[in-house]
């Protein structure tokens, strides 16, 4: 019976398997449609290329500017193209600066912000924990001011002022300012320079979220705090889509964080929160150090110059000058030609075997022995460490300076800076007289003691050049002294040159 059950249900089986697969109707039609989905994946492949080949890909974003915006998996901002196409490039209008102030330390810092501040150019505030006085006019040089919201809600260990400075990117961004790409945060006593500070942010796509700045110079205070924060003298610039992303967990995080000291720190907890590093870059300078500042402005890394910081704790930048004297000669320079301030070159005296570097717009030395590049591009330990006052350590290899005259360079410190033509220039550095008891009477420094001034002449520097690989540029010497002065060209290095030849 089971046979009989099992060969009847094989017949139907094989009956069944034949009116599928042998009926001629239904072979014919699962042919044309096979034939039918080939020619639309045929015709389809053939427009996805033509498209891509004649049109340029964009994606839309949620921006602040965008009228009617759409979601995406990355959210950037204020524009419409992810290639750059059609941006125009960052300027300082894209900018929006909260400066950390207060009305006890404004009255005596305001002076730093106002030598930097461009009225009806630059953007932003100062943020004061009070009201100015009704009867105490504003200054028209000044930045204009906000008083921060109520912060005292917030919990805190040692420092209440770090909470409500650490609030300013976020009060800063609920202004809701048109076209803001960047915002940088700075304290009153920072001076940026603020071209350079465009050449910077201009490399980085300001659609991305980006924190970026600099560290401390003193090693304790970069174990103290941290060596992935961007310290908040310096300055550090958020770009708008991060701000957007801190806005939303800033209260919350910084009672999270309430132990920490200052304003910088919580910011930088903040955003390692949302999963963004610290992009540093080597111009913005905290000055975390005591002393004479000297030797790390005279040999400034190549990178442009974006600010100062801690000014009154170190000695004057010019030594016959006050600080703010010294800064005004600094900026007369930089506003001839920003993009080379204090960039260092160096060249050799052949004939003599002397070894001269170039602080464009600062110092210029002469040594009388030959110093490898590498020597001549390490500064000078003419300083200390910021909490301790000791020789180091520093986040940078330092030369020790002898308190020999003779094992000291002879120093020139700039005293005229005149723009000659278009795109050149001329700067003119003045031998720094030596101290009593302080001058080298060997020999070998009669001749550079004859030396008087330093004439150099330079092309304009164009900041695009920071957009590129940075390369320290070269300078050649004149053979003969004339009117004892000495005569240095700054040029673009040829492809095969190196410093020593």
């Amino acid at each position: 019976m089971s046979s009989q059950v099992r060969e009847q249900s094989h017949d139907l089986f094989k009956s069944f398997k034949f009116s599928l697969f042998r009926t001629d109707r239904i072979t014919g039609f699962l042919i044309t449609l096979l034939k039918g989905v080939l020619l639309i994946f045929l015709v389809n492949s053939v427009s996805l290329v033509v498209y891509s080949a004649f049109t340029t890909q964009t994606t839309w974003f949620r921006c602040p500017e965008c009228p009617s915006p759409t979601r995406s998996i990355v959210q950037h901002c204020e524009t419409f193209n992810v290639s750059g196409e059609n941006i125009e490039p960052t300027n300082i209008s894209h900018i929006v600066f909260g400066i950390g102030g207060s009305m006890n330390t404004w009255k005596d810092r305001r002076h730093y912000g106002e030598l930097w501040w461009q009225p009806n150019i630059t953007r932003g505030y100062v943020w004061l924990d009070e009201q100015p006085h009704s009867n105490a006019a504003w200054p028209q040089n000044s930045p204009p001011y906000r008083v921060s919201e109520d912060w005292t809600r917030f919990k805190f260990s040692s420092s209440r002022s770090g909470v409500r400075i650490a609030r300013i990117v976020l009060e800063s961004f609920r202004l809701r300012l048109p076209n803001v790409r960047w915002f940088v945060m700075g304290d009153d006593d920072t001076v940026f320079f603020t071209d350079n500070l465009v050449s910077v942010l201009a490399k980085y796509d300001h659609r991305q979220m980006y924190y970026i700045g600099g560290n401390s110079e003193s090693v304790e205070q970069d174990v103290m705090h941290s060596y992935g924060m961007a310290f908040g003298g310096g300055g550090f610039a958020i770009s708008y889509p991060l701000a957007a992303e801190l806005v939303k967990v800033l209260d919350g995080c910084l009672d999270r964080y309430y132990t920490f000291y200052g304003s910088d720190q919580r910011i930088w907890a903040c955003v390692n929160e949302i999963g963004v590093s610290l992009t540093e870059e080597q111009g913005f300078h905290q000055i975390d150090i005591r002393g004479d500042p000297y030797g790390l402005l005279a040999a400034h890394p190549v990178a442009p110059l974006v600010s100062l910081h801690h000014l009154d704790y170190v000695k004057p930048l010019f030594p016959s000058q006050n600080q703010l004297d010294s800064l005004r000669t600094l900026i007369q320079a930089y506003r001839a030609d920003p993009a080379r301030t204090l960039q260092q070159s160096f060249c050799y005296q052949p004939k003599h075997k002397w070894s001269v570097s170039i602080s464009w717009g600062y110092t210029a030395q002469i040594y009388p022995w030959l110093l490898s590049a590498s020597e001549l591009a390490m500064p000078l330990q003419t300083f200390q460490t910021w909490r301790s006052w000791a020789n180091g350590p520093f986040t940078f290899t330092t030369r020790w300076m002898s308190a020999d005259p003779c094992e000291q360079p002879v120093v020139y410190f700039l005293d005229r800076v005149t723009v000659v033509g278009e795109g050149e220039t001329l700067t003119s550095y003045k031998r720094h007289e030596f101290e009593a008891g302080k001058k080298c009477d060997r020999s070998t420094y009669a001749p550079v003691m004859s030396v008087h001034r330093i004439i150099v002449s330079a092309f304009t520097m164009d900041p695009w050049e920071w957009k590129m690989a940075p390369r320290r540029h070269c300078c050649d010497i004149s053979k003969n002294l004339k009117n004892k002065e000495m005569h240095v060209r700054i040029r673009h290095c040829e492809l095969s040159e190196t410093i020593t030849t």
